[in-house]
């Protein structure tokens, strides 16, 4: 009943929404709707994805949460916990997603990522995880994307949360390949942003994209060759300058 009172009120905001925006709204080009599923796509880690499927297909979901028994978790290895983390949220989170398309989504880069899940995040047994197993969540992404040349969103998510920044010479050599996820220069500035490097947050980059925190989520720069340098060449400098491990 929580879920379904939660959906009427989230169906009622939606459509405010809608109704304070239909006089702008534009219809999405082809190749916008195209880059907007290519944004939200995530990548699934090859580790016991079948057993994982299964496991996930039988969870019985409550108001709040579609987590996995503790038996069934325990029951798995640490690589399939990472295939579980990075294909299925645990916890349920309300929010509004109907928002009209980005026009032109393809010739932007945003200030923040879209999310992995739709309406589900990382329950605090998954962040945990994550934390508690940093080292190789990072081994792992860096052999997925070694085998893909992908970085999905919920790899990037990853990234973020563990504070993974030792990868930005990975994010830029696999942006580099065919410049086409504009989302990995977002990574590179989110990485950035969060540990307060000073020439990209004093930068009128960072006051564009971070400096409101209500709008931040609609917020982007224009994509060309300038901004693309600009943001390559500050998280180089960023990584070089960071604290070398003894």
């Amino acid at each position: 009943m929580k879920r379904i009172a939660a959906v009427l009120v989230l169906v009622a905001t939606c459509h405010l929404c809608f109704a304070q925006e239909a006089d702008v709204y534009q219809e999405p080009s082809k190749e916008t709707v195209a880059y907007q599923e290519y944004r939200e796509k995530i990548t699934r880690p090859p580790y016991g994805l079948e057993k994982v499927l299964l496991l996930i297909k039988n969870i019985k979901d409550t108001d709040e949460s579609a987590a996995l028994t503790q038996k069934d978790y325990l029951s798995l290895s640490l690589r399939e916990k990472f295939t579980y983390h990075m294909i299925h949220g645990e916890a349920y989170s309300q929010n509004c997603d109907a928002m009209p398309p980005v026009i032109d989504a393809e010739k932007k880069i945003f200030a923040q990522l879209p999310d992995a899940f739709g309406e589900y995040s990382w329950s605090e047994r998954q962040l945990n995880f994550l934390h508690a197993n940093r080292d190789s969540v990072i081994a792992l992404i860096t052999e997925s994307i070694g085998r893909s040349n992908r970085i999905g969103v919920n790899y990037k998510k990853a990234v973020i949360e563990i504070n993974a920044r030792e990868m930005v010479p990975l994010l830029i050599s696999t942006y580099n390949r065919d410049h086409k996820d504009k989302d990995i220069l977002t990574l590179l500035m989110i990485l950035m942003k969060n540990n307060e490097y000073t020439p990209f947050l004093t930068s009128s980059s960072y006051k564009k994209l971070f400096a409101d925190t209500e709008s931040s989520y609609r917020a982007f720069l224009h994509f060309n060759a300038a901004n693309e340098e600009l943001i390559i060449t500050r998280a180089n400098n960023f990584y070089h300058a960071l604290p070398k491990k003894g």
